[in-house]
C-alpha cells in the first residue's frame, strides 16, 4: 500500500472506535477505580487491535498511551517504539514516547525523542517520503 494511502476500515479500527467512544462517555466520572478498570479493559482491546493488524499505527499508539496511564512503562515504550517505526513522521507519537522515557528515567532517550518531535513541529521530516 503506498505511503499515505487510506486503508479500508478493519476490525481493528472498529475496536479503536468502540474503546474511544466508551472512554469519552466515562470522562468526568468520579469513580477513579472505574476509570482505571476501563483503562485496563482498553489495554486488552488495544492489544487485540495490534494482534489483528500488526501494522495498525493507531492501535500501537493507543496501546502505548493506555499502558503508560496504567503504569506499565516498559511495555508502553515498546508499543511507542512500534508506533514510531510505523509512522516515523508522527509528531504525537514521538512526543508520547518522550514522556514514556521520562517516566522510566531514561532521560537521554527522552531527549532524543523530544528532539525528533521538535524537528517535526518545525516542518521537518524524520524519514523522507
Amino acid at each position: 500500500m503506498p505511503p499515505g494511502a487510506l486503508r479500508p476500515k478493519s476490525q481493528a479500527h472498529n475496536i479503536i472506535e468502540t474503546v474511544n467512544s466508551v472512554h469519552s462517555a466515562r470522562v468526568g466520572a468520579p469513580q477513579v477505580a472505574g476509570a482505571l478498570g476501563a483503562l485496563e479493559a482498553a489495554v486488552a482491546k488495544y492489544r487485540r487491535c495490534v494482534e489483528l493488524d500488526p501494522d495498525f499505527f493507531d492501535g500501537w499508539h493507543a496501546l502505548a498511551m493506555a499502558l503508560m496511564k496504567t503504569g506499565h512503562i516498559k511495555e508502553a515504550i515498546g508499543a511507542g517504539l512500534k508506533a514510531t517505526t510505523l509512522q516515523p513522521n508522527d509528531l504525537l507519537a514521538w512526543t508520547a514516547l518522550s514522556q514514556m522515557y521520562v517516566q522510566d528515567g531514561q532521560i537521554g532517550e527522552a531527549e532524543d525523542a523530544k528532539g525528533k518531535a521538535r524537528i517535526l513541529s518545525l516542518g521537518g521530516r524524520i524519514v523522507r517520503d
